[in-house]
């Protein structure tokens, strides 16, 4: 009978270690139970360096520090391929918050494109952050006078995992010029305004919050820049084939720049986990981004005001803590 009951003790507490071991193994491969977890140490996923993501993450992560006081609380911001990885990262639970187009979300919870059978259930918006515009820049010395002209050219198009590149390509082929009737550089802008400042590229492409720190970066090296209007029926193509909207960049938008570029625009947007962050927290998130707005050196945070706090949002789904902050403010009903 001793035998009898220690064999059983035995074998219980062998059970018990295969099931924990199989609950830790869970958690180190990104399990569910691990990525639906409320936290309070949170990552955000930005843009690449030289874009308005990356920056804005950087001063909107300070902004939270100094003004949330929830215990256990922190965040960071990190580089990361913009739009499509940063959903498609809060989904996975890798991270907790990001900043992407809206018509980028739009494809996700229409699992269209890049997204096609891909769940984003778990991704919310938090609020609107400001306008992006496409901007298609080259040099007066290439020679290039329209987008047509780039059939045959070198030209940066984003770096992978972001809007730009779709934004790319369907911009050219409102133009006829197809996948490989041009060498395509994925960078980040950074790396484009470098690669265009020494003659490696002929043009960029790239989706971003005007006016972009690197383009001035790039008119101070080269005296020389030159943007491409998008226009007549390319532009109603564009606009046709994809949520964006007809958008003019005014002059004066860049000190130096003296005449209205016609392009097209999307609304960046401030992204959230509605299982990672608890809805007190992205409540908190929420007030003090709008009430501090104006702390943020970044010129786009000029733009993040709670007149357009739901601009380019329509059905897309808002974090229950952002709702709140928007209902008790009177943003919404």
């Amino acid at each position: 009978m001793k035998k009898r009951t220690l064999f059983l003790l035995i074998f219980i507490l062998a059970i018990g270690m295969i099931l924990s071991a199989c609950g830790e193994s869970g958690k180190g491969s990104g399990g569910d139970d691990a990525d639906k977890e409320a936290k309070t140490n949170l990552t955000m996923g930005t843009g690449s360096v030289g874009g308005v993501y990356y920056p804005l993450g950087g001063e909107m992560v300070n902004l939270w520090k100094d003004n949330i006081d929830v215990d256990g609380f922190d965040v960071s911001s990190v580089e990361s391929g913009a739009s499509v990885e940063n959903i498609a990262k809060i989904q996975g639970g890798d991270y907790q918050l990001g900043i992407a187009q809206n018509t980028t979300l739009i494809s996700a919870v229409d699992q269209t494109g890049e997204f096609e059978g891909k769940d984003s259930s778990d991704v919310a918006v938090i609020a609107s952050l400001y306008p992006e515009a496409v901007q298609v820049a080259t040099l007066e010395s290439t020679g290039i006078e329209s987008i047509a002209d780039l059939k045959g050219k070198k030209v940066a198009v984003g770096p992978p995992g972001g809007a730009t590149r779709a934004a790319a390509e369907l911009i050219l082929k409102a133009y006829g010029i197809e996948e490989g009737d041009y060498e395509a550089f994925e960078e980040g802008f950074g790396d484009a305004k470098s690669k265009l400042q020494n003659g490696t590229i002929d043009a960029s492409i790239e989706v971003v919050g005007v006016p972009s720190s690197s383009t001035d970066e790039l008119q101070a090296a080269t005296k020389e820049v030159k943007f491409l209007d998008i226009e007549g029926d390319a532009l109603q193509q564009v606009v046709d084939n994809s949520q964006y909207e007809a958008y003019t960049v005014e002059p004066g938008t860049y000190e130096w720049q003296k005449e209205p570029v016609q392009t097209v625009t999307a609304m960046a947007l401030l992204l959230g986990s509605k299982s990672a962050v608890s809805e007190d927290l992205a409540y908190d998130l929420t007030k003090s981004l709008f009430e501090n707005a104006d702390k943020m050196s970044i010129a786009q945070a000029k733009l993040i005001t709670k007149d357009s706090a739901l601009t380019g949002v329509g059905d897309l789904p808002l974090h229950p803590g952002a709702e709140k902050y928007f209902k008790e403010v009177g943003i919404i009903e």
